[in-house]
């Protein structure tokens, strides 16, 4: 389909023919394209009876089509025949089902492409919103047409339902293979099962615990696993000192050892190995300190094959409103990760520090609930995962304890609370 009906040549209704007439390709052109891709309100409506029929698994022919037009109120049967009639005639094979379905989709994004430009056009001129946010906004409509993410409209339950039962078949068919991102820890994984496309996970802890590291472990597994990029927020430390700390932590050696130089040569080893295979990893860092949420979202556009992202941590991200109520605030900016994880459909994991209530509860209360959650109530809200990272030796060292040789074992063992799990246990 063109701008407007051609005459002569090649005809714009191939692809509803090509899909009428080859049962054997009769998937190619709805795995590509939807009956808004049409220009023409007819071919709509004919392409809409046939995605019904295929999706209850009837018989597709001349007859059974415009008898699912007559039934829609789109034709008369007169009317139908004829016209079906002429489109039958029109194409002499279903081989380049394929080619026609990639012409209709390429004239319906240019058509896209057109109206989207109007409405930067239209923004641009009127200047109702600051040009940081006009600018986003005309990144993200480009992005969304790069990436078939068109502005979305209600959808018919059979069409998701096809969604769901391909997943399904993939699960079964991969032994359980996962569209998200596991964790790497065997224990969490077997709980949170992955954590999904488009969820924010949210790693809460207070200071000391090893948030920041058990982040990092997560990135670096699912970066070598994965084979995916892997885009790391450093607001707190530079570029350099968190590759420090993921060297400590993947060659298993001592931070202190690694700051003062005293290394052992099997330290070396170790070392060389993880920049190595580091080094083949997709992980980028971006260690821009006070970023917003806009500035992230126009950083990740340009990563290709985006698998996770973290943030190190939610209480230093700069928001964009007027408000002067840090938890409002903070409420704008977990809204906008959400928004943001379901917008790239990549998990979001991000760190968060927990208030000091914590410290003044007796004995194992020290464990953190979800009330803990730092300057507002809606992180919990907005995570899909929350997990809490909890040391028990950490306050018996705070409060001078002697330490038995079984405690002195487990000082560097932390428990990870599954305190919220929108998709699980």
């Amino acid at each position: 389909e063109g701008f407007t009906v051609p005459e002569g040549g090649e005809k714009p209704w191939g692809t509803n023919h090509a899909v009428m007439m080859g049962a054997s390709v009769v998937k190619e052109p709805f795995a590509v394209i939807n009956s808004d891709d049409f220009y023409l309100e007819e071919h709509k409506h004919i392409y809409s009876a046939l995605l019904r029929m295929y999706s209850q698994s009837k018989m597709i022919d001349t007859v059974t089509l415009v008898n699912a037009l007559v039934e829609q109120g789109d034709r008369d049967e007169a009317g139908g025949i004829q016209y079906i009639t002429l489109i039958a005639e029109s194409v002499p094979s279903a081989a380049n089902v394929k080619d026609y379905a990639k012409i209709v989709k390429d004239k319906a994004t240019l058509r896209r492409l057109i109206g989207i430009c109007d409405e930067i056009n239209r923004d641009a001129y009127e200047e109702a919103s600051p040009v940081r946010t006009i600018i986003d906004s005309a990144e993200q409509k480009i992005f969304d047409i790069s990436n078939n993410s068109d502005v979305k409209e209600f959808r018919h339950i059979r069409d998701i339902l096809q969604n769901v039962y391909r997943d399904i078949e993939t699960t079964v068919e991969m032994k359980g293979a996962v569209t998200g991102a596991k964790t790497g820890f065997s224990g969490l994984d077997r709980m949170l099962v992955q954590m999904g496309k488009g969820d924010l996970v949210i790693v809460g802890a207070r200071p000391g615990m090893g948030k920041t590291s058990f982040a990092l472990n997560i990135a670096t597994n699912v970066a070598k696993n994965s084979k995916k990029s892997v885009a790391i927020f450093s607001l707190e430390m530079s570029g350099e000192q968190l590759v420090t700390r993921i060297i400590s932590s993947e060659a298993l050696v001592d931070s202190h050892a690694l700051r003062t130089g005293q290394l052992k040569p099997e330290d070396w080893d170790n070392i060389a190995g993880v920049v190595s295979s580091l080094s083949g990893s997709e992980i980028y860092i971006d260690d821009t300190s006070q970023i917003t949420t806009t500035e992230m979202k126009s950083k990740l556009r340009r990563l290709p094959n985006l698998g996770l992202v973290v943030i190190d941590y939610i209480g230093l991200m700069q928001s964009t409103s007027n408000s002067d109520n840090r938890a409002q605030q903070v409420g704008e900016i977990s809204r906008n990760l959400k928004v943001m994880a379901k917008d790239f459909g990549v998990p979001i994991v991000c760190c968060a520090q927990l208030n000091r209530g914590t410290e003044s509860r007796p004995g194992a209360g020290k464990r953190p609930t979800l009330a803990d959650l730092r300057d507002s109530g809606s992180i919990e809200q907005d995570a899909d995962i929350v997990l809490f990272l909890y040391r028990d030796e950490y306050y018996k060292d705070i409060a001078g304890q002697e330490n038995s040789p079984e405690a002195a074992d487990s000082a560097n063992t932390a428990e990870v609370i599954i305190a919220k799990n929108r998709h699980g246990s």
